[in-house]
């Protein structure tokens, strides 16, 4: 039977933290410009923002990584498929009903399908897929990651009344479903995310077969993808449907330009940006002192659960921030778009302050939750 990694916990942890800056600066510190305009963004928030895009790349790679590491504990491809799907579909449901209250608190006609749609979908996919040898899979995942950028001149109004497709599965869009304003927002196209997660459980049992070799192993690898990224980006021809450039406002901000790799859909730049360092980083979580590794520990251990949690958490603590001070809800809808109330000013300092406060309220509550799962069997418990 394969053992439990604690590496993959332990990143899965950190990137879950990490994750809750950016939605804390959606809800605590909108600015009236996109952070990654480099022609108005600061140093400061480009890489407050730009250390956040490593998440959703880390959470489909090592859900790619987990599902393998079932199979094993299971000892069945029926079972693992059994799991993926009902898993997925329900990771989906959790998306449209209680994300979107989430972010909004109550139930508009729209809708917007983010990451945990992307990796609920993707699991649909990767269910398929494991009917095929794993090499197979592995290969078509590479395929996905690295081809796709090839197709970033199609636009979705080609298709006609089939746009709606072209939206899930490449470009980010509106999907309408009447004319009364009713419609999705797809945020995260799939056919690049499906890739991470195949890939993910292509690699695993090379990855993961010897414990002694897997620290080694996750190091060669994630250092040679890290150096793809840069010689696929340096080159400037193909890899990012925007090439970088050098910058009036100094060298600083051509190198960030360099880094401003596209996320939606992501693109292969931007998946070996972040999954190189990644894999990289898995290798040397063990190094860390033991104090951090324990609470990451704790996160990674029960991350959905953390994930539904942490964002009705930050809208409720911004409510109480925002309104008795300005009268008016400063929320992430408003960010980018030049309508923040008046009074308002956008601080770096409040956004970690507030997240620094709630990682600690969701520290105990994981560590809480980690507890009940410990002490409890039910199979509901998987899906929590």
């Amino acid at each position: 039977m394969q053992q439990r990694i604690p590496a993959i916990d332990q990143l899965r942890g950190l990137v879950i933290v990490l994750m809750a800056i950016d939605h804390v600066r959606d809800f605590f510190s909108p600015f009236p410009w996109q952070p990654e305009d480099l022609t108005q963004t600061s140093p400061e928030l480009f890489l407050t923002r730009w250390i956040t895009h490593f998440c959703a790349p880390v959470f489909i790679l090592l859900t790619g990584i987990s599902a393998f590491l079932y199979e094993q504990k299971v000892s069945s491809k029926s079972e693992l498929r059994h799991f993926l799907i009902t898993r997925g579909i329900w990771l989906v449901f959790i998306e449209l009903v209680v994300v979107n209250a989430s972010w909004k608190f109550g139930f508009p006609a729209w809708y917007f399908v983010q990451v945990i749609w992307a990796i609920g979908v993707s699991m649909l996919f990767l269910a398929l897929f494991t009917w095929l040898p794993r090499n197979v899979t592995l290969v078509f995942g590479v395929l996905m990651i690295c081809t796709h950028n090839l197709a970033d001149g199609i636009n979705a109004s080609q298709f006609g009344e089939l746009s709606w497709l072209w939206h899930v599965l490449h470009q980010p869009g509106w999907i309408p479903f009447n004319e009364q304003g009713a419609g999705v927002y797809i945020a995260y196209p799939l056919v690049p995310w499906i890739g991470v997660m195949l890939v993910g459980y292509g690699i695993s049992p090379w990855l993961t077969s010897d414990a002694a070799q897997f620290k080694q192993r996750s190091f060669k690898l994630g250092l040679g993808i890290l150096l793809a990224f840069i010689v696929v980006r340096l080159l400037n021809v193909y890899g990012d449907p925007v090439p970088w450039s050098e910058q009036e406002r100094g060298g600083i901000f051509t190198l960030l330009s360099i880094l401003n790799t596209q996320k939606y859909p992501p693109s292969l730049s931007y998946l070996l940006m972040t999954l190189g360092p990644t894999l990289m980083l898995m290798s040397v979580m063990h190094r860390l002192p033991e104090a951090i590794n324990s609470a990451l520990l704790t996160f990674g251990r029960v991350p959905f659960f953390y994930y539904v949690l942490h964002l009705p958490l930050i809208h409720f603590l911004a409510l109480l921030f925002f309104i008795p001070t300005l009268g008016w809800q400063v929320g992430w809808q408003l960010g980018g778009s030049g309508a923040l109330p008046e009074g308002y000013e956008p601080s770096l300092l409040r956004l970690y302050l507030a997240w620094a406060f709630v990682t600690l309220v969701m520290f105990y509550l994981c560590k809480w939750y980690v507890g009940v799962k410990q002490r409890h069997n039910h199979w509901l418990l998987k899906y929590l």
